[in-house]
């Protein structure tokens, strides 16, 4: 789902202007936004946190040259997902009991399915 389609479902579900749709998503993203800059977290419930994950500098190496080079600090968002919604997005539904079967049963599985997705390859049974 892209911006422009999460606007025009708000718009078309709460029978609003596309306009005002567009102002309302853009105010929630700001803010999340500016919370992340001030190393806020944020939570919304049955969908996951966010938080601002730092990083320490370190000394590398250029792969080329070996010559060791300084990489600066920095700071990254990092996403955790809800129980609730990794139980949805697993087909296990949500109440407590199958969660807990969800996580139990099958993650090697879930987690080759998920890395064939991403490389391209689909749900092929080659891995």
């Amino acid at each position: 789902m892209t911006k422009s389609e999460l606007i025009d479902a708000l718009a078309t579900r709460r029978k609003i202007a596309r306009v005002t749709a567009e102002e309302v998503v853009n105010l929630v993203f700001d803010r999340m936004r500016e919370a992340l800059a001030e190393d806020e977290r944020i939570e919304i419930r049955g969908f996951g946190s966010f938080k601002v994950r730092r990083y320490p500098g370190y000394v590398g190496r250029n792969p080329k040259t070996q010559e060791a080079m300084p990489v600066a600090p920095k700071a990254l968002p990092k996403f955790k997902v809800s129980k609730q919604l990794r139980a949805i997005v697993n087909g296990s539904g949500g109440s407590k009991g199958a969660q807990k079967a969800g996580q139990k049963a099958g993650g090697k599985e879930r987690r080759q399915l998920a890395a064939r997705k991403r490389s391209g390859r689909g749900s092929t049974s080659e891995v």
